[in-house]
């Protein structure tokens, strides 16, 4: 049998809320059991830094020196600290019997059309720190070798869906959304969808005084501005056949802006459920079911509209077991391993990589 090891996966998602971190052990193949998982917020200072970060490295022609954002990099790197800190500490294990992490990083600006992604974090500084190997810039071999970088988490995706009826579909709703697919012929399909809570976070917290639309309760007071939705839906993008990425700021809430709060999450909340739907229409089996993870499977609101758009069942993974909160912290993790063992962690069904590729660079302490 392939040997296990006890790996942490780190997220800092496109959501802004905080870092994921999660403990799992797995031989970075089929074998994957979750032992623990810890949240940690970032304080609203900190968010709006980041978001301001996002912002700048997107304006720029390529990654490089800007004070903020190495500012930024800085803080979130210490924050990566106290998360992994925090994570030993809930789980009893002490750093020496951790044999890698899965360091994601945040992305601050995801360009594959010009050649590059950029997640800042600093991967030797996080090693040094718990004298534990750290595998982290896990999307820019991809996007250098024609990929889009993303989305990445369909390796892990097919790891734990093994025992699932096919076709499969898991929905990830992040900031923004990524679908993977296992086809009946156990084929990799996975893209990202369009935005997924971004743009309603975004909508919410310039309108509504609120950091996101708590089970989509705004929204269901609200109702769908058809004409603006068609508009947003026009985007060239849609029509783009998988494999396809996006980043954040790809899009913006400059098309509601004038709609009461209610009228504009509504609309966005449909903005993201049409466009899971068009991604299903691109694909050439039809899912029955959509597992979805990620914070916005707590969107009633939004899993609604989306079952009606697709004429799927959705569902939140946690009714396969699944901690649908963990699932990118793990996955990451998951990769970290793969990487130590030289097996590939993106695909051209996932992300148009000319063949199935590694990823990663290992920062020893």
């Amino acid at each position: 049998m392939p040997q296990s090891t006890l790996a942490i996966g780190l997220m800092s998602g496109t959501s802004r809320d905080g870092i994921d971190a999660a403990l799992i052990e797995t031989d970075g193949e089929g074998a994957v059991a979750a032992l623990e998982f810890h949240a940690m917020a970032y304080d609203e200072g900190f968010r709006l830094r980041l978001a301001e970060a996002c912002q700048r490295a997107m304006a720029m022609e390529r990654p490089g020196f800007e004070p903020l954002i190495a500012s930024v990099e800085a803080d979130l790197t210490e924050r990566h600290v106290q998360a992994v800190a925090d994570l030993l500490g809930r789980s009893g294990h002490v750093a020496q019997d951790i044999g890698v992490i899965g360091f994601h990083g945040h992305t601050v600006a995801h360009r594959p059309e010009r050649g590059w992604t950029w997640q800042i974090g600093d991967g030797a500084g996080l090693a040094g720190a718990f004298g534990i190997p750290v595998v982290a810039d896990l999307r820019q071999a991809d996007v250098v070798a024609g990929g889009q970088g993303a989305p990445l988490l369909p390796v892990y995706h097919r790891a734990l869906a093994d025992a699932l009826a096919k076709p499969a579909a898991i929905l990830n709703l992040g900031g923004v959304a990524n679908i993977t697919v296992i086809g009946s012929d156990g084929a990799l399909i996975a893209f990202d969808t369009g935005m997924a809570s971004g743009l309603i976070d975004n909508w919410m917290q310039m309108q509504g005084n609120a950091s996101y639309d708590e089970g989509g309760a705004c929204a269901a007071r609200g109702q769908v501005n058809g004409a603006i939705l068609a508009a947003m839906l026009a985007d060239p993008w849609f029509n783009l056949p998988p494999p396809k990425s996006i980043d954040r700021e790809a899009f913006s809430i400059e098309a509601v802006r004038g709609l009461t709060l209610e009228d504009g999450a509504a609309t966005l909340t449909a903005f993201t459920a049409a466009a899971v739907a068009r991604a299903i229409d691109h694909l050439p089996e039809r899912p029955a079911e959509i597992h979805v993870a990620g914070g916005g499977r707590h969107n009633a609101t939004l899993m609604k509209m989306i079952a009606e758009r697709t004429g799927a069942r959705v569902l939140g993974v946690d009714h396969l077991g699944w901690d649908g909160d963990a699932l990118e912290a793990q996955g990451f993790a998951y990769m970290a391993v793969r990487h130590l063992k030289a097996l590939p962690i993106s695909f051209p069904g996932t992300t148009g990589a000319p063949a199935p590729m590694t990823g990663g660079v290992l920062f020893r302490p």
